[in-house]
């Protein structure tokens, strides 16, 4: 029956028929503007990329084809792929988002993933209330531990909010209460809460991951509980423990406090440290602080904060370590279009100490004065030198105006020029010549680079060849890529392309699965799109696939192209099987000469 059978592989169990109407239900550019903010372009629609820092917008959505492709990342495919990557969903939970969003029940399935996703989910949830309970208990080691947290500063209410609970003493207490609610234990493994023994007359037992330690749980944007943090009451080691890394837990793509922040009415962001700095932070009626999962901050959470923050204040310990975390944070935010200030913390080593000390008025104050990225850079490098000496000046000069060099305004450069100028009694004139010498070093720089990306913007550039192919092969690939952007586009050609060419004549292992699969879905009678396809090719692959759509989005190919795509690649199919017929040199004229044609 035709669309009836299911997608099949790592997936699971879905009738294509019914991920059709998923599909059909979900119409991408409604889907993704509620994650990025659109601008419509004639048939198009394009925004700052969700899956890289940039501060031009190339991602770029295709209503026509229901597809998208960021020019700049390569990230692409159809709106089930989005929500996979936008939400670390695997492919069968993706579909079941968009199928709750659009109001569908799910059909009967074989999600095996999803199961133990949702599992973990609840595990996590029902160790939290654990946790909670435990803290709450009439023991001596529930004492001591609500006694850690209020010595804190926090209040009951604080406590509640967050869910802070307490792991008790022993090795096996939330493993027997987890296991009396019905979990098996590869599902506690699974979910990081119990660990496997390593002694060796213990082979098979497991115990708690946590215990004896006041406990903290993350919460994803959703409110589900994908992991925890644990510390140590007394003077043990290790002080801390985190949860492992889980289906539902990716450090670095996970922001502890967001779920709470993103509620707030403020863009202002205020990035911590530690959670403790943030749960003090909330106390004190700053809603939006947050800190990142993880040892340091990642590429993917400052994308992450970029969906929900204007601007981001640093707001990290004051000793060695946290400066060190503050140039390199400043790093990763320097391509994202968000706002970046540094707070400088006087007469603590956290928010928390100056909070306690001075209270959240005295906080709020510091806030307002935040200093900007450039002026915290700035003050870093004139505390690495002596102005006192001539040498110390020169060089605090030199890396000043590297600085200035950069991406800043020429309104800026005279301000800061001027300051630099009274800093080292050097005259201001004698600055600015030398920062414009610098400023324009940059531009040739930036030009030299730009026509090295020029070169490797072409579509040749594009074309993967496996090894050993030649560069010769470039024509052939070329026609193997547009031969099934052509049949994406109209199906009806497959049987002319099926009676010509088969998957093992492709030279591009991608084409050749992407073939084989289209061949498929027409054999049993099902649509030919990237939903479709969703199913039995990975993502990587349907991102091929989406670069091919978008290259082709202004390009009426037709079944004459067809033909010539056809006739290339039986034309390159000698006894060595080498595509020799075209030279590389060749290949942008041959571009060129199919768009002549469409004119």
């Amino acid at each position: 029956m035709a669309g009836a059978r299911a997608g099949k592989g790592e997936h699971g169990l879905i009738p294509q028929e019914y991920i059709q109407e998923v599909v059909r239900r979900s119409d991408i550019a409604e889907i993704v503007s509620g994650y990025v903010q659109l601008r419509r372009r004639g048939r198009t629609q394009t925004g700052l990329c969700p899956f890289h820092s940039e501060k031009t917008p190339s991602f770029v959505v295709y209503p026509e084809t229901q597809s998208f492709y960021c020019f700049g990342c390569g990230a692409g495919g159809d709106v089930i792929t989005f929500i996979k990557k936008i939400n670390n969903l695997d492919y069968v939970e993706a579909v079941k988002f968009l199928a709750g969003r659009a109001g569908m029940p799910m059909p009967e399935e074989n999600d095996e993933t999803g199961r133990l996703r949702g599992r973990i989910l609840a595990a996590n949830r029902d160790a939290a209330r654990f946790f909670y309970q435990s803290l709450n208990a009439d023991t001596p080691q529930a004492a001591a531990a609500r006694a850690y947290w209020r010595g804190r500063g926090l209040s009951d209410s604080t406590i509640r909010r967050f869910g802070l609970g307490y792991a008790p003493a022993g090795y096996s207490a939330c493993l027997h209460h987890l296991k009396g609610k019905g979990y098996t234990e590869d599902e506690l493994l699974a979910a990081g809460l119990v660990k496997q023994s390593r002694r060796d007359n213990a082979k098979n037992s497991l115990y708690d991951a946590f215990y004896d330690r006041v406990m903290t749980p993350i919460f994803d944007l959703r409110g589900g509980i994908i992991g925890f943090g644990g510390r140590v009451l007394g003077d043990a080691k290790p002080k801390y423990v985190n949860s492992p890394e889980t289906l539902v837990y990716k450090k670095s793509r996970a922001m502890f406090a967001l779920n709470l922040a993103k509620k707030s009415a403020s863009r202002r962001y205020i990035l911590c440290e530690g959670y403790m700095d943030v749960i003090s932070l909330h106390q004190a009626g700053f809603d939006t602080a947050v800190a990142a999962c993880g040892t340091a901050l990642t590429p993917e959470q400052v994308k992450l904060l970029g969906e929900y923050a204007d601007e981001v204040v640093l707001c990290y310990d004051s000793d060695e370590a946290g400066q060190k975390a503050t140039a390199r944070s400043l790093g990763l935010f320097a391509n994202s279009p968000v706002k970046v200030s540094v707070l400088n913390i006087p007469n603590a080593k956290d928010p928390d100490e100056f909070i306690k000390k001075f209270g959240a008025e005295r906080f709020d104050q510091l806030l307002n004065g935040a200093s900007n990225a450039l002026e915290y850079r700035l003050s870093r490098v004139r505390a690495n030198h002596d102005l006192a000496s001539d040498a110390g000046r020169l060089d605090y000069i030199r890396e000043a105006i590297g600085l200035l060099a950069g991406v800043v305004t020429p309104t800026e450069r005279d301000v800061y020029a001027g300051r630099l100028a009274e800093e080292t009694n050097v005259a201001k004139s004698a600055i600015l010549s030398q920062l414009d010498g610098a400023v324009r070093q940059n531009a040739r720089r930036a030009q030299r680079q730009k026509q090295r990306d020029i070169l490797k913007e072409g579509a040749a550039a594009q074309i993967k060849l496996p090894y050993g192919a030649g560069e010769r092969a470039l024509a052939v690939v070329y026609a193997e890529q547009q031969l099934m952007a052509a049949l994406l586009r109209e199906p009806d050609w497959v049987p002319l392309v099926k009676a010509r060419v088969g998957p093992g004549q492709f030279i591009d292992p991608q084409m050749q699965k992407a073939c084989s699969a289209i061949f498929s879905l027409c054999e049993e009678g099902g649509l030919v799109n990237l939903p479709a396809l969703g199913s039995r090719l990975d993502e990587q692959e349907i991102g091929q696939l989406s670069q091919l759509l978008a290259r082709n989005a202004d390009v009426a190919l037709t079944e004459k192209d067809v033909e010539l795509f056809l006739s290339r690649m039986e034309q390159s199919q000698p006894k060595s099987r080498e595509a020799a017929s075209m030279p590389v040199q060749e290949l942008d004229r041959y571009i060129q000469s199919l768009r002549d044609r469409k004119r």
